[in-house]
């Protein structure tokens, strides 16, 4: 009885893990993420060298206006987010590519999602979130860390991730 529950357990744990995959491509296909162009509040540098060019995720359009004043216009882009971000670590892959902020994420990063993710298709060598000094700020990051480790693991693995230190 007891081996009989344990083949159960794994035979529905492998058709959950399954079905997960499948609406997960299904959601790619929908979406056209493979394809997708750019979006819009995304300042993109001109660039097209991977391993000089710097993505800047900014909290709020107004943080992404300053950014985009000072930044090199050669190797930074500025990606402005509105508002948090989802929490995807509660979420299923189904919701998370339902959030605009998400999408635009991902759109930036333009190497796919979950297991079509390719680093080494990334557009940027660096990714590096900036938030405001405050309790909003320190959520959002987190919320931005908490994104990058569920979808994008491997971004941390290849040291490509960066938290930039707020001012006091």
């Amino acid at each position: 009885p007891k081996f009989a529950e344990e083949v159960i357990k794994y035979l529905l744990d492998f058709k959950a893990r399954r079905l997960k995959d499948e609406k997960e491509k299904e959601f790619q296909k929908k979406k056209g993420l493979g394809n997708s162009s750019l979006p819009g509040k995304l300042s993109d540098c001109s660039s097209k060298n991977a391993e000089e060019s710097e993505l800047y995720i900014v909290e709020g359009n107004s943080a992404g206006g300053s950014a985009k004043m000072g930044r090199d216009r050669h190797f930074q882009a500025i990606l402005p987010l509105k508002g948090k971000i989802l929490n995807v670590e509660k979420k299923d892959i189904e919701k998370i590519l339902k959030n605009d902020e998400i999408l635009s994420l991902i759109a930036a990063l333009g190497a796919g999602v979950g297991q079509d993710f390719n680093v080494n298709k990334v557009r940027y060598q660096k990714v590096i979130i900036m938030t405001d000094a405050d309790s909003d700020g320190s959520h959002i990051r987190v919320l931005l860390i908490t994104f990058f480790f569920k979808l994008f693991r491997q971004l941390i693995e290849y040291g490509m991730l960066y938290i930039a230190q707020p001012p006091l």
